[in-house]
């Protein structure tokens, strides 16, 4: 077999491990079935989904309390959680492919504290320097729009820096997502520092993120996004098993290196501004389900990437559940849920790294 055979052959990766992602895959499916189940089900209302179910199979008539609360709190909100959760942890795997890092993460590109600092900008300012009709328009859109907006103007700022004679550096933009950042996070604290109390709590609740927000309304704009920009990162697979191999092998076996970076870097900019526009902060998603796919089941991102948006989703959705019952009848912001999983799942990650455990 030729050289360029040999490396062909490598980029489907054909091992007895894509057998294995794909047993793993009928069960996450079944996992996440489970956790949507377990959403439309759980809450703080003594309300199930069975005896919902049971009444429309009975022909009985539903009360209001039992449309208002399945209908427009619990299903906006699961689906809200399934969308934001898959796009994270496929962003994650995105950019992971992308640096060749198992610990690169969506925000290493500044896409969320542009997003913050739009959504900063709503909640503080909007009000004194935006007039009152266009406020009035926008009414509770102005905030996810606001942060929408910031994500996309991050992600065209970092690819015109890093971008020069047709070619982006993956090392520039990187650099220029950890500057922007900085930028960022220091224009968001001036804002933070003008902030009244009412102000504050607004702004601590959505940085430590919450999908209790969820409308059908913000799914009818968030959804199309977040749904097609992974969609497109779903089909991401091929090219980012040879760029593991490096860029010029990557080129050498016919892969297109410059399309596949910027389909790539769009794909991320737009699930995880859309994510965070409509979510808030929340962490770690796209980290740990990648790294814990690929140890389950190798690095084959024909296989990861799918399999990472079904984990992210059910991972996100368990969360959520947990954030609604662990001090009910009130609500805990499930980037804290979700910062008390990851963290020591990602120090985990490191300390193996390192040969510190070996489990």
């Amino acid at each position: 077999m030729a050289a360029s055979d040999q490396m062909r052959a490598a980029v489907g990766l054909a091992s007895p491990r894509r057998s294995k992602a794909l047993a793993l895959r009928s069960v996450l499916l079944v996992i996440l079935g489970v956790a949507v189940v377990a959403s439309l089900t759980i809450g703080a209302t003594g309300i199930s989904l069975w005896e919902v179910l049971w009444k429309l199979l009975t022909g009985q008539e539903l009360s209001r309390l039992e449309r208002t609360v399945l209908w427009d709190i619990r299903a906006p909100r699961t689906f809200m959680g399934m969308l934001v959760g898959a796009s994270l942890a496929v962003s994650g795997a995105v950019m992971q492919g992308l640096f060749r890092n198992p610990l690169a993460d969506p925000g290493l590109l500044g896409v969320s504290s542009g997003a913050g600092l739009g959504a900063i900008f709503v909640i503080v300012v909007s009000g004194a320097v935006l007039p009152p009709a266009v406020l009035e328009f926008f009414g509770y859109a102005m905030l996810p729009l606001a942060a929408f907006v910031g994500a996309w103007a991050v992600m065209i700022a970092l690819y015109a820096l890093a971008t020069r004679a047709g070619r982006t550096s993956v090392a520039t933009m990187l650099l220029g997502g950890i500057g922007i950042a900085a930028l960022s996070g220091a224009l968001s604290g001036i804002m933070v520092y003008m902030a009244d109390d009412i102000q504050l709590r607004e702004l601590t609740f959505w940085g430590m993120g919450a999908l209790t927000g969820a409308t059908w309304s913000k799914l009818l704009v968030a959804a199309p996004v977040m749904g097609l920009a992974t969609l497109a990162a779903l089909s991401l697979g091929q090219g980012l098993n040879g760029l593991s191999m490096g860029e010029a092998t990557a080129h050498h076996i016919g892969i297109d290196v410059q399309r596949l970076k910027r389909r790539s870097i769009l794909s991320v900019s737009a699930m995880t501004g859309a994510a965070v526009a409509v979510s808030g902060g929340i962490g770690f998603v796209g980290i740990i389900v990648p790294h814990l796919l690929r140890l389950a089941v190798g690095p084959d991102h024909r296989t990861l990437l799918l399999n990472a948006a079904i984990m992210g989703a059910a991972l996100l959705l368990f969360a959520d559940i947990v954030s609604r019952v662990i001090v009910a009848p009130s609500e805990l912001p499930i980037g804290i849920v979700m910062a008390v999983i990851g963290g020591p799942v990602f120090l985990w990650i490191l300390l193996r790294r390192r040969g510190v455990v070996d489990l």
